[in-house]
């Protein structure tokens, strides 16, 4: 992949790529636990484009989806990683998913809900993080039961206990990691949505960065590279998007 002068000003017109990293998904990055650093696949991505293109990164951290995605949206930042979304798409060219992740719904125990057919009711009450890829997805699916916004994803199942919602919605991963810590909860038995996780840049910035980007993608996919670093950060719950 040969890049010129004007993808490099495209990518980085301060010189410096400016990565969007969202914490509130932990399949894509997380802080390690000695350095406090982030860490995680889109930021082995990152680095890896940064590489490419000879340029420094600079990772610019969010602990939500919705503020990553603006932080690209208002050109603070250069590059970001989202999952795929037509509202998101009004600013932001994506590339073809590199992973997917399933979104799934949580209730206690003793909750009548057993399908996700039966979510969609007047009388339920819906826990989602605010601006998340199954937030926006819900906001358009949902037509009779309530969606109750918590602050980010992590913080749903949290919302969903104290408010005494009846289901909780978000990442499987993140789900069995919170009803793991918490008796009484149990997962519905299938998914409501497959969550595909892109990389994404201003479209602004016009079509032989956005290009470059979805190349680069395909690469990291082919070449095992999104593979090994899933691996290498044990994330379960996630497989690599297959290419396009």
């Amino acid at each position: 992949m040969t890049t010129d002068s004007s993808v490099l000003s495209a990518f980085a017109p301060t010189g410096k790529l400016r990565a969007s990293i969202n914490l509130g998904n932990p399949i894509l990055a997380n802080k390690d636990t000695v350095t406090g650093e982030p860490v995680g696949v889109s930021i082995d991505l990152a680095r890896e484009l940064g590489k490419r293109l000879g340029l420094p990164v600079d990772l610019v951290v969010f602990d939500t989806a919705g503020k990553s995605v603006e932080a690209v949206g208002d050109e603070r930042a250069d590059i970001g990683f989202f999952a795929i979304d037509p509202v998101r798409g009004a600013s932001i060219a994506f590339t073809a998913p590199y992973v997917l992740i399933e979104g799934f719904y949580m209730v206690r125990n003793d909750s009548p809900i057993q399908h996700n057919n039966e979510v969609d009711s007047a009388n339920t009450r819906v826990a989602v993080g605010k601006g998340s890829a199954y937030d926006l997805f819900l906001s358009r699916e949902l037509k009779h039961a309530e969606i109750i916004r918590a602050p980010s994803s992590p913080a749903v199942v949290q919302t969903f206990l104290e408010q005494e919602l009846e289901v909780a919605a978000g990442v499987k991963q993140q789900l069995e990691s919170d009803a793991a810590k918490t008796p009484g909860l149990r997962l519905l038995g299938e998914r409501f949505m497959v969550i595909q996780q892109a990389m994404g840049l201003p479209k602004s910035r016009g079509n032989a960065a956005a290009d470059y980007l979805r190349r680069f993608v395909e690469e990291m996919k082919a070449s095992g590279f999104v593979a090994d670093a899933l691996q290498r950060h044990k994330i379960g719950g996630a497989s690599v998007a297959p290419v396009s």
